[in-house]
């Protein structure tokens, strides 16, 4: 079984350094030994340094590969148009059981990552400065970092600046959930989708990129355009930090410049000489198989052109070993349990998407295997965030990928391999740390109500889904999805309005009681009229 990966796991780098630059000689560059390294750091306009950005093609290194100097733009704008100051935010959460490159970055160069983020709060004119983290390792680094330039909290501060620490889960790290804890709520997605460029922390622009492009900006800014462009390939400039783990024999974190062959960085981890698969870009990310690894070289357009995606910087080859099905199946089951719990599409959806992976293996057959790609096709685009969307399109790409073994599974009797858990989980399957907003645990996830749907009497109104989005899914013909389900604890109060306003009488709560007392009581309806909760 693949242990949990450290904080800050070994460190290599090809090539000539630039974001690890002084790696070699101090574990973590403190002001002075970061100002030894890379020297003073001078500040730039608003447009210069959005001109730069786009000179060297710098985009979001979190995932969403959006244009950094569009951005930086937008947020210009934006607080121009209404008169008021900009934020800065650094979204440090690295919450994939398989990415550390921020983390590494964070504790080992975190005055990188403060240049670029002071160089966009000058240059904008920016008050607020924030770094999200999600571990203790992060928090402890960014605020060392912070009081070593004299920043800090006060009100009377010309750049108020702290960390703002969240719970290690998924969805934290989504830049609406960032800004939602920021502004005080829980960290999850609100559910409303408004562009931060426009209305951020406070309802002011909000300028939030992840922890590498920030350190990335402030390297091209004391280099300059031309030099930053002689490191890797003409339209992707520079170098890239990835995660690499899986089945390897040395999981590391590794700044390469782009256009390397991605074949090369395997081997520099000791992966197997020919992988199963790689899985590219996290658990949001693509697999590619075999004999697409020697065509892919690092680069975000290579990448996507054979299938793949740089996505989160993670690669994680498997051997041919293990059941590439089964090992899928952990990572989407613990997908399924990072679910904010607030939309249908990610709380029912992705641990049906789960147990449709499951049913395969377990001998479900074509029928299995047509209902998973049902279930992954209904939760994309329908979700609060992007976490369902990404755990679909993992789900699709491990169907597409493995068409062997998927075969061996649905039409025989499986491939015959065990599963090796090579692919690393938090300990136990789960975060180490903290729920959803950092909720107590009595208040989150599901309660000990189940709600049911008396098919004798629905007539397909849908005013359930409307109330109780969490639960209820309309299918194509206007009825529910589901004939009964789990009620998450902060929906009870919705559930029961549900109850009450169906007009058909259609709905009903009652209590699990099995193994223990009820823990907190909502009111329990009778049955009325049929006692059925059948499926259709």
């Amino acid at each position: 079984m693949n242990e949990a990966l450290p904080d800050v796991p070994e460190v290599r780098v090809v090539g000539l350094p630039q974001l690890t630059s002084g790696f070699d000689l101090v574990e973590r560059l403190d002001l002075p030994m970061h100002l030894k390294v890379h020297g003073p750091l001078d500040p730039l306009g608003g447009e210069q340094l959005a001109q730069l950005a786009e000179r060297i093609n710098l985009k979001g290194r979190g995932g969403a590969g959006f244009p950094f100097h569009k951005k930086l733009r937008s947020v210009a704008e934006s607080a121009i148009r209404r008169g008021v100051r900009p934020v800065v935010v650094v979204n440090g959460s690295e919450d994939e059981p398989a990415c550390r490159k921020d983390t590494v970055l964070i504790n080992r160069a975190p005055h990188l990552i403060l240049d670029g983020a002071l160089l966009c709060a000058e240059a904008l004119g920016a008050r607020t400065l924030v770094v999200g983290v999600t571990r203790e390792s992060t928090q402890r680094s960014m605020e060392a970092a912070l009081a070593e330039r004299g920043l800090g909290n006060s009100r009377r501060a010309a750049l108020r600046a702290w960390v703002q620490r969240n719970p290690v889960r998924m969805v934290t790290g989504a830049a609406a959930s960032l800004i939602r804890s920021i502004d005080g709520g829980p960290a999850i997605p609100p559910g409303r989708k408004v562009s931060a460029s426009r209305s951020g922390v406070g309802g002011a622009p909000t300028l939030l990129s992840n922890a590498e492009t920030f350190a990335q900006l402030a390297i091209a800014a004391r280099i300059g355009p031309e030099r930053y462009a002689n490191t890797g390939l003409y339209d992707e400039p520079g170098t890239v930090m990835l995660t690499v783990s899986g089945a390897v024999a040395r999981p590391m974190v590794i700044e390469v410049p782009t256009g390397v062959p991605l074949r090369y960085v395997l081997q520099l981890a000791g992966a197997p000489p020919v992988p199963q698969g790689v899985l590219t870009g996290g658990y949001h990310g693509k697999w590619i198989d075999a004999a697409t690894v020697d065509e892919a070289i690092v680069s975000r357009n290579s990448l996507d052109a054979v299938g793949g995606s740089l996505g989160a910087g993670a690669i994680l080859p498997i051997g041919q070993e293990t059941c590439p099905l089964g090992e899928s199946l952990r990572v989407a089951q613990w997908l399924a349990e990072e679910s904010a719990g607030q939309c249908g599409p990610c709380y029912l959806g992705l641990p049906a998407a789960a147990r449709g992976l499951e049913d395969i293996l377990d001998g479900g057959g074509p029928a299995a295997l047509e209902a998973l790609k049902q279930v992954a096709k209904n939760v994309k685009r329908r979700g609060a965030c992007s976490h369902p969307d990404g755990s679909a399109m993992f789900l699709e790409s491990t169907l597409k990928a493995f068409t062997d073994d998927l075969a061996a599974h649905v039409l025989g009797n499986g491939c015959g391999r065990p599963v090796e858990g090579v692919l690393p989980l938090f300990e136990g399957g789960r975060a180490p740390t903290g729920v959803p907003g950092g909720a107590d645990a009595a208040e989150s996830g599901a309660s000990r109500q189940k709600i049911y749907v008396d098919w004798t009497l629905c007539r397909g109104h849908g005013l359930c889904a409307d109330i109780l989005p969490e639960v209820f899914e309309l299918g194509a013909d206007g009825f529910p999805t589901v004939a009964q389900a789990q009620i998450p604890r902060y929906a009870e109060a919705k559930a029961l309005r549900a109850v009450r306003r169906c007009p058909a009488l259609a709905l009903r709560i009652e209590e699990d009681t099995r193994g223990q007392a009820p823990a907190r009581n909502l009111p329990v309806l009778s049955q009325g009229r049929g006692r059925r909760a059948l499926g259709r």
